[in-house]
């Protein structure tokens, strides 16, 4: 298999895709199309991305588009226990957490777009920002409180699941701009980043030098 994404700095979508891969525990390829680039803005450079975006997960000449698709073929493939809890409940929460996040919180996104080379400290959240992250943590407290908690492991639903997938750029989030949340909330974002496919992939984003004009303005505050 063959994942398209786009620059690890700024792509969050296509960071879900490439959790999603590393999770199924399948071999893939990686492939890295910088974005904002002429050959981008052209079209040159989606010849193999059929909706025009990143990622793109090409399985022996079939594309999967789209985080949340890529992420359901996967589970297909390498099984959803991988990716779902087993016990009913939890996984019907999982299932719509991972649902509200793949179609919500327009204004987090809108207003802090994943950028992992940067942090904002004097970052001031709107009402609808702050209102999108104290929903999050309250999903993660569901979560957490009545499936995650009697596991010694940190993540939402005890084991690492396609809910830690889709919410770790929302972690990423959190951090860059130093948004409030409680310490129950702080102590999950300071898991996720010191996960070793976190920490992997944030290495590599802060090693990147493609421009990307376009979440950035003179003196480097998010557009």
């Amino acid at each position: 298999m063959k994942l398209i994404i786009g620059n690890r700095a700024f792509s969050s979508w296509s960071l879900r895709g490439w959790l999603a891969a590393k999770q199924s525990g399948l071999p893939f390829d990686t492939e890295l199309v910088p974005m904002d680039t002429p050959e981008w803005l052209s079209g040159e450079a989606k010849r193999e991305m059929p909706s025009g975006t990143v990622p793109v997960l090409w399985d022996h000449g079939t594309p999967v588009w789209d985080s949340m698709a890529i992420l359901l073929w996967l589970a297909d493939k390498g099984g959803h226990d991988r990716f779902w809890p087993r016990e009913l409940p939890a996984r019907a929460l999982c299932y719509a957490m991972v649902a509200e996040m793949h179609s919500g919180f327009a204004p987090l996104r809108a207003g802090c777009p994943m950028n992992l080379k940067e942090r904002f400290p004097d970052f001031a959240p709107t009402p609808e920002i702050t209102a999108n992250v104290t929903r999050i943590a309250a999903l993660w407290r569901e979560a957490r409180d009545n499936f995650g908690s009697a596991s010694d492991l940190p993540w939402l639903f005890g084991a690492f699941s396609a809910a830690d997938v889709m919410f770790a750029p929302v972690v990423t989030r959190i951090d860059t701009y130093g948004l409030p949340v409680p310490p129950e909330t702080r102590a999950y974002v300071d898991a996720i980043l010191a996960h070793p496919w976190m920490a992997e992939w944030i290495a590599l984003a802060r090693a990147e030098t493609f421009p990307f004009a376009r979440y950035l303005v003179p003196g480097g505050i998010p557009a």
